[in-house]
């Protein structure tokens, strides 16, 4: 059974004239005769009855009229979503996000993607970076956001998109409030408040272990919120990366020496073929300026 065979029968069905319903589908009348006597052969019994000038639907033609129409419905209505996606109007696009990377940088790519492909609908899923690779190779995320892990995985391709600082959050009045940069030498016997969902958290003990730099750790949480308001309320200090968005009146200094930075990257897997919308994606972050670092300043100056 053939989608051109179904629009037939139904030409017919609402004209009762096959000289009328060849002239509808644009064909001529034997083609859309032999198509319709075809179909009957498929369905095993006759769709019509011509008498003279009058055609009659049978019993069979009433009966199965109304699963043709919604064949041919729910076809039209394929073709229509595949246009649609085709042409990036109601373009789904799944992407996944480090959960330590702060709006503050990205914000600003996608208000721009948004503003011009407003046909592409952008769902986004926040994880641990092992998770989002673990999504992707899944096909739940087209594209994920995140860190490339130490170990290559050649299933997958990383675009580096930027490279971000880590700083050191602290409470205004802090010794470290008058230093531009703090020196990792000048953390030993802070109290440290640890985020326990940052990927650096183990590179970070490695560095203080190599410079024999000795904090003491007081608390620990998968909050963001919480560290800061206990950074803020003088319990201690955290490090973070340098564009995460900060609570008002939050004050923050880049680590040096060493610094400590980490990369930024889009993640796909490699070889997939990409729906129209995520190669629009992925063009449109090739062809993005990320901005440079931010000058160290307070929660306050920053959203000024």
């Amino acid at each position: 059974m053939e989608m051109h065979q179904i629009r037939y029968f139904l030409a017919v069905c609402n004209t009762l004239n096959f000289t009328r319903a060849a002239e509808q589908c644009n064909v001529t009348q034997p083609a859309l005769t032999r198509a319709i006597q075809k179909l009957e052969e498929e369905l095993g019994g006759l769709l019509f009855r011509r008498e003279r000038k009058l055609t009659h639907m049978t019993d069979l033609g009433n009966l199965v009229r109304p699963q043709l129409e919604t064949i041919l419905k729910q076809s039209e209505q394929a073709r229509s979503t595949a246009q649609s996606f085709l042409q990036l109007r109601d373009a789904p696009l799944r992407l996944g996000v480090m959960c330590t990377i702060g709006p503050v940088r990205f914000v600003s790519f996608l208000s721009r993607f948004g503003a011009d492909h407003p046909g592409i609908e952008v769902s986004l899923t926040e994880s641990i970076p092992d998770e989002l690779i673990n999504m992707l190779m899944e096909g739940t995320l087209d594209v994920a956001i995140t860190t490339a892990p130490e170990t290559p995985n050649e299933r997958l391709d990383f675009r580096k998109l930027y490279d971000e600082r880590f700083v050191v959050a602290l409470p205004a009045g802090h010794r470290f409030e008058a230093m531009s940069a703090v020196p990792i030498q000048e953390i030993a016997g802070e109290a440290y408040l640890s985020r326990t969902n940052c990927e650096y958290y183990e590179k970070m003990e490695t560095v203080l272990e190599q410079q024999m730099v000795q904090v003491e750790d007081v608390f620990r949480s998968e909050r963001e919120d919480w560290i800061q308001t206990m950074v803020m309320a003088g319990m201690g200090i955290c490090f973070m990366p340098e564009f995460s968005a900060v609570l008002p009146g939050l004050l923050t200094r880049p680590i040096c020496d060493p610094p400590v930075t980490r990369t930024i990257h889009l993640a796909t897997v490699a070889g997939r073929r990409f729906s129209p919308a995520v190669a629009t994606f992925i063009k449109a972050v090739d062809r993005y300026r990320w901005p440079e670092h931010a000058e160290p300043s307070d929660a306050a100056l920053e959203s000024a």
